[in-house]
């Protein structure tokens, strides 16, 4: 959840991309090697465009996270390793993703961590609603819990916090769980909160913009402290 530190933020989030030699006559002695070393050239750019990762980051849990715009940041929809609790939101985090120019499933990695869907609530330090906004994002004629509301404040913490983390989502995913000013700090400096949240929320946010049909981030993350928050996601929805 979002915490109160310099220019505290609005619960949300988005998203990273990547990037990517004559002539005469040959004898049979050359034809060979050079035959081989064609093979190979082709194999590797092969295994490079499906790996699209290879020059990402790795982080100090070994998952690899995309560094700039993932190759389907334009995606109209939410990927399905979210639980149903979030998946209950799928068209409206599509509509708010598109007014704040992100990419949904990087608002859906937000929520997931935040609130696992429950638009009612409130952690200890005081952040509410479905991205956990603190109340000082809100002005006196908010609705703090009402869906829209507290999309729209939390979504623009995330978008500003992306973009001073030159569209790194994880260091946004930092600065939103940690304020903004975490971002051009050393990481050895973050809270055991920060770190946590961006040790979960970047694998989870890979996997969902890479097409994962599931996420052992995500499973390992809702194990370990999504248990008790989703149930009471799942409760308040009403769903089955």
């Amino acid at each position: 959840m979002p915490r109160a530190r310099s220019t505290k933020k609005y619960q949300q989030t988005t998203a990273p991309s990547y990037e990517e030699q004559g002539s005469g006559c040959l004898s049979g002695f050359t034809l060979v090697p050079l035959a081989v070393i064609f093979i190979s050239a082709v194999l590797a750019s092969l295994a490079w465009k499906t790996n699209p990762i290879a020059t990402n980051q790795i982080l100090e849990t070994g998952s690899t996270v995309p560094m700039d715009e993932p190759p389907d940041s334009n995606s109209t929809g939410i990927s399905p390793i979210f639980r149903i609790e979030v998946q209950y939101w799928a068209d409206s985090i599509v509509e708010w993703a598109s007014a704040s120019s992100l990419n949904p499933n990087l608002v859906a990695t937000i929520m997931q961590i935040e609130s696992c869907g429950d638009p009612r609530a409130v952690s200890s330090a005081g952040a509410m609603g479905l991205f956990q906004v603190m109340p000082f994002h809100f002005t006196e004629r908010d609705n703090s819990y009402d869906p829209e509301t507290n999309a729209a404040r939390g979504l623009d913490y995330l978008t500003r916090s992306l973009s001073a983390a030159n569209g790194d989502a994880r260091l946004a995913m930092a600065g939103y769980n940690g304020g903004i000013g975490v971002i051009n700090r050393g990481e050895w400096t973050w809270s055991a909160q920060t770190k946590r949240y961006v040790q979960y929320g970047a694998p989870i946010y890979y996997d969902a913009v890479n097409g994962l049909e599931t996420s052992d981030a995500l499973n390992d993350w809702y194990s370990s402290y999504g248990v008790g928050l989703c149930r009471q996601a799942h409760q308040r929805l009403g769903l089955p």
